[in-house]
């Protein structure tokens, strides 16, 4: 009769322990991909600086603050926290979009051609999921405005195509470690733990997603 208690301590601080690695993973790799970068020695190297920013770091937080465990404004109300994820996807969209005008000057400069890579390819989709995915978050914060009667419907579409994108940016991010800038610098074992890493933060947010939010909006 005892173990059931115990296992469910066990069971939330495995959680939070998962929820607060994933925050780690996500600023660390961040900090090591600005680090890598060395922003102003290029035009290019502010694409890293501004992609990982909006990919690495901002998206995955502006998901993990609704977290009811493993996030720091847990205690907070939803209020707050949607006003918090506002101003984090808006920092995606502006970051997201500076990097794309950084690689576009930069190959312009260097006379590349655009789009020939998987990783270019898979990043304009996100581009264009993660500013659709900001124009259905307008949707749901002002719907009476654009006369929306089933708002609880269009949030569960957000919620999940909030998590496809995060899919989609990790991918993106793991074909930039792909590329041969990133190869160039990192070799070895180091390379795949940092292939390894975007997954993290990745797999705790679909957890996140698909254990919390998914099942109380498909019984309302």
């Amino acid at each position: 009769m005892q173990a059931g208690p115990a296992e469910s301590r066990v069971s939330r601080w495995l959680r939070r322990g998962t929820g607060l690695l994933a925050h780690l993973v996500a600023l660390g790799l961040t900090l090591f991909l600005l680090l890598l970068s060395r922003p102003g020695t290029s035009l290019f190297s502010w694409h890293p600086v501004f992609m990982s920013i909006a990919f690495c770091l901002c998206l995955p937080e502006a998901i993990l603050l609704f977290s009811p465990e493993n996030s720091p404004f847990c205690l907070c109300s939803r209020q707050v926290k949607v006003w918090l994820h506002w101003t984090a996807q808006t920092l995606v969209v502006v970051a997201a979009m500076l990097g794309l005008a950084f690689i576009i000057s930069s190959k312009n400069r260097s006379e590349l051609p655009h789009l020939v890579s998987w990783h270019s390819l898979l990043g304009i989709l996100t581009l264009v999921a993660t500013c659709g995915q900001a124009l259905c978050g307008l949707s749901l914060r002002f719907p009476q405005l654009l006369r929306i009667s089933s708002v609880a419907r269009l949030r569960l579409y957000h919620v999940t195509c909030g998590l496809v994108v995060c899919l989609l940016a990790t991918f993106t991010v793991v074909l930039g470690i792909c590329s041969d800038w990133f190869q160039a610098q990192i070799k070895g074992i180091a390379w795949y733990f940092c292939l390894a890493l975007p997954f993290y933060p990745a797999l705790v947010i679909m957890n996140q997603t698909t254990g919390i939010h998914l099942p109380k909006r498909v019984h309302v």
